[in-house]
């Protein structure tokens, strides 16, 4: 399917929204397109589209669609999935999950190592009584720190889940999903993943760093999904939540948000080919990460990698990050996000990033100006434009350097994505965007 731009004309937007659930479910079909003998009716083998994203590229992204049937799997708790993506050694495979698994069902105290008191290390590391000078690195095994440590790497073997290649995880109907666990596609190619609600894993262990900042700060660890060194990866039509654990009802200590929530997608270490569409991003505050670090050490392995494309999602009520990019070609067309009053950006420029933000559509609160859409975090160029805020057309990067002339942005990203199929106009997104993305939405 070639890249094409639905055009229509403001006299014509009554009509145009009129069609809009039609289109809709178009789209939501066009995504569910099979390659041939791959059972176009069966969504569980259903295949990447060609030109859809970056993760069409090349071999494209087809997951488990070749599996037989006795690589067939549906589960409907933790163990049963484990089980699931560790059995039938490299054969492709589709594991259908039914109902919501919590990866956490037993709570964090079954984490705990023995001896492990949350109120000791309270006492032993306040800044009244540790400092802000010294981390907590050197701690040794049977201190506060090394049993949060010894209960942090119980919780961290419970709640990560390995995927390997050439595999589909769907769910099945409405009404499917994982609590409190973590996806680890690492190192591996041609992945898929849809229709699953993902309740944000609750790091029951976070680490205080006395040296983080001025005042010290509260550090989690795992992301609902991480896509580390792989390639061909399609994330599509999930739903990324803090559920029942927003940031908003976590405690202070020390002064400092008690933060038990890390991503929600990150995309490091060279992964590459990567298409994420028709999903909901909501309530959450650091939420995707493009490459994890400006250091030499990971630039390396990070420069001419970390291709990703970004479509028809929605993005509600989160803070930064949707995405921040480092290195990656990044597209991001078509997605509607809307911003609560905690509001802080939604792209991240960083360092040698190549983003491209075109036919999007912002809905921002009274109070909270377009300026803020982009964050300069290091000198690289952008391309920015087609874009609508509150219903009108603005160009983002030109009132982001009006009214923050100290992170003046270039533009012009250097590159023009071609792995696109309908390109809808921004007037129309929210509309589209808003009632077809999210898990239990998939056609």
């Amino acid at each position: 399917m070639s890249t094409r731009i639905w055009h229509g004309h403001a006299s014509k937007r009554a009509a145009a929204l009129v069609g809009c659930t039609a289109l809709v479910l178009g789209l939501t079909a066009a995504t569910a397109q099979a390659r041939p003998g791959h059972h176009p009716h069966d969504v569980a083998r259903q295949t990447l589209p060609a030109k859809d994203g970056w993760a069409s590229q090349g071999t494209g992204t087809t997951g488990g669609a070749a599996a037989d049937a006795e690589h067939v799997y549906t589960v409907t708790t933790w163990a049963e999935f484990k089980a699931a993506l560790a059995a039938g050694g490299d054969a492709p495979r589709i594991i259908k999950v039914k109902g919501t698994i919590d990866a956490v069902s037993e709570g964090c105290d079954a984490f705990a190592a023995p001896g492990y008191d949350f109120d000791a290390y309270l006492e032993k590391y306040s800044p009244e009584n540790w400092g802000l000078e010294t981390d907590l690195s050197a701690e040794p095994d049977d201190s506060p720190e090394g049993l949060r440590r010894a209960s942090a790497a119980r919780q961290d073997r419970s709640v990560k889940a390995n995927v390997p290649a050439d595999t589909t995880i769907i769910g099945v109907g409405r009404n499917a999903g994982f609590k409190g666990a973590s996806l680890q596609i690492k190192g591996v190619d041609n992945v898929i993943v849809r229709n699953l609600a993902f309740e944000s894993p609750v790091d029951c262990f976070p680490q205080w760093d006395p040296t983080d900042g001025d005042k010290g700060n509260w550090n989690s660890e795992y992301d609902s999904a991480v896509v580390y060194g792989s390639t061909h990866v399609w994330l599509d039509h999930n739903t990324f939540t803090d559920g029942e654990h927003p940031d908003s009802a976590a405690p202070t200590h020390f002064g400092m948000l008690y933060q038990q929530h890390d991503g929600q997608l990150d995309v490091v270490k060279g992964a590459d080919y990567v298409t994420a569409s028709w999903n909901v991003f909501t309530e959450h505050d650091k939420t995707i990460l493009i490459g994890n670090s400006d250091s030499e050490s990971t630039a390396a392995g990070d420069r001419g990698h970390l291709k990703v494309t970004f479509h028809h999602n929605l993005f509600k009520n989160l803070v930064e990050r949707a995405p921040r990019v480092r290195f990656g070609q990044v597209d991001v067309y078509n997605n509607h996000f809307v911003a609560s009053d905690d509001y802080a950006y939604s792209f991240g420029v960083g360092k040698e990033s190549a983003l491209v933000a075109e036919h999007n559509a912002f809905t921002l609160p009274k109070g909270v100006g377009p300026a803020k859409v982009l964050k300069k975090w290091n000198d690289a160029p952008v391309t920015a434009a087609h874009n609508r805020v509150n219903g009108r057309t603005v160009d983002l990067i030109a009132v982001h350097n009006a009214e923050i002339p100290a992170e003046t942005l270039r533009t012009g990203a250097g590159w023009t994505p071609t792995l696109r199929t309908v390109v809808l106009p921004a007037a129309v997104v929210p509309h589209v965007v808003d009632r077809g993305a999210g898990a239990g939405r998939l056609r």
